[in-house]
């Protein structure tokens, strides 16, 4: 069987500074199938998503990277039997927030990773919380140090995240990573959001830097109204008697009705 022509990690890198790839964050399968047919070059997938045999089937070309929260998953051992499971399900490469140990070691084991500086939700207590992490030189240099340290780990690539755009630009130009912008400008090699942004599905909190291009929102909204008549209407017509109708219902032949009543009675 022939395998889907899916980018690898040289694929990537030599794609730095030809063009902008775009990544999305997808939730589901019906995600992951649009981000195949809409040509998003880039996927990152919760773990149980990419674990799943249908997953392949939606997306056999995008590159994937599945990805947790580092306390979700446990010590460095805990990641790298977490990162060959998904590696064997087909995963591309892996998200790891964690420290730089985990992430020798799991390159160590030739399992290709993407680490995280800035803004990292996860450690955002370090920085501040969440908000821009690059506005001072002091933080701008601990980024920096952040992007070396994933280097000297051996990470391929790097979430840029919530950074100032020519910070960024600075840093993509004088590293060796791939560099993933989540809010950090232009200057990056890929452009990173969710697919809740994307779509307008969010009803919370839109970041910044975050685009919308749907409204999913509202159309939610409209479905759950019709949800709600529809279920009403049900409720009325169970009342009324209207529902079931003949057409819903099985008929049971005459003589074996009278046959089972007789046997009814006997009992």
């Amino acid at each position: 069987m022939k395998k889907p022509n899916r980018k690898t990690v040289a694929d990537l890198r030599a794609l730095r500074g030809v063009r902008p790839l775009a990544m999305l964050r997808v939730e589901t399968l019906e995600e992951a199938e649009a981000a195949e047919r809409a040509g998003i070059d880039m996927v990152s997938v919760p773990p149980p998503l990419m674990l799943d045999p249908a997953f392949r089937e939606a997306a056999p070309t995008r590159f994937a990277i599945p990805g947790d929260n580092f306390y979700e998953i446990g010590t460095t051992e805990d990641f790298i039997r977490w990162a060959f499971r998904l590696y064997k399900a087909g995963a591309d490469a892996v998200y790891c927030s964690a420290g730089t140990h985990t992430i020798r070691r799991l390159a160590e084991e030739g399992i290709p990773v993407c680490g995280h500086v800035g803004l990292i939700p996860s450690k955002a207590t370090w920085t501040g919380g969440f908000k821009a992490v690059g506005k001072t030189l002091e933080t701008a240099q601990l980024v920096w140090r952040q992007v070396q340290a994933l280097e000297e780990a051996g990470a391929f690539a790097a979430e840029i995240e919530v950074v100032p755009e020519a910070i960024a630009t600075e840093i993509a130009q004088r590293c060796t990573l791939f560099m993933i912008s989540m809010g950090a400008g232009a200057g990056c090699d890929a452009q990173y959001l969710f697919s809740d942004d994307v779509l307008g599905a969010n009803t919370g909190h839109v970041p910044r830097h975050a685009r919308t291009y749907r409204n999913f929102a509202a159309e939610f909204a409209r479905l759950q109204e019709e949800r709600v008549g529809a279920y009403r209407e049900f409720a009325s017509d169970v009342r009324s008697g209207a529902y079931p109708e003949a057409g819903h219902k099985v008929a049971a032949d005459e003589e074996l009705l009278a046959r089972f009543r007789d046997w009814l009675e006997a009992q």
